[in-house]
């Protein structure tokens, strides 16, 4: 008679501790870039629209300014998401290519939408209301799966913020909306990269012991 032999035991607990991440994402460099465009492109817009515009201001800079600031910070975002795949295995490659495509696929959606409504309704005007608020709340909700799928609160707050402070701005109409985007976004940013650096060295610590 055969005689099976015995399982090894299972730790209950095992399954339901998330495995940690192998590199960790430094995402300063992309905070600093997407700070400077809300702080320069939304400033420059607050500061030359409106009835009584502070300072005149050519009407393609503030969108060159921010333009200029948001593809930085993609870009920096993405060099970030590929240093931290460098050792990762199965699933984490998986959640940080599907995590980079992302970016590309919520842009082009907002790109659809914005110019889709406003051809419908004949009213271009409402791009330079839409796009900003409209790419606050896609890097807002991007914050927030990023934040989720790599357990970075930091980067998930920050995303709640964005989200919710870009779609607030719309009751305010110009140049309220800038001045919000601004202050409360380009503040935000500037705050999570004084943040991001403390995140990594509790990080740096904690892989040490």
């Amino acid at each position: 008679m055969a005689i099976a032999a015995p399982e090894a035991p299972v730790d209950p607990g095992a399954s339901d501790t998330p495995s940690p991440l192998v590199n960790e994402v430094d995402n300063r460099a992309a905070y600093v870039s997407f700070g400077l465009a809300y702080l320069f492109g939304h400033g420059a817009a607050a500061i030359s629209q409106g009835d009584s515009p502070l300072l005149g201001l050519p009407g393609w800079l503030p969108t060159t300014l921010l333009g200029i600031g948001l593809a930085t910070g993609i870009t920096q975002a993405t060099v970030a998401a590929l240093r931290a795949q460098r050792g990762a295995t199965g699933p984490d490659v998986l959640s940080y290519k599907l995590l980079g495509a992302s970016w590309v696929a919520a842009f082009a959606a907002l790109f659809l939408a914005i110019t889709g409504l406003t051809s419908a309704f004949d009213m271009p005007e409402l791009q330079s209301v839409l796009w900003p608020a409209g790419s606050g709340l896609i890097v807002g909700m991007l914050y927030l799966a990023e934040g989720a799928a790599r357990r970075n609160l930091l980067h998930y707050g920050l995303g709640v913020w964005l989200a919710l402070t870009s779609c607030t701005a719309l009751f305010l109409g110009t140049p309220g909306l800038y001045w919000v985007l601004a202050v409360a976004g380009g503040g935000a940013y500037t705050l999570a990269g004084a943040l991001e650096r403390r995140r990594l060295a509790q990080h740096a610590g904690r892989s040490r012991h």
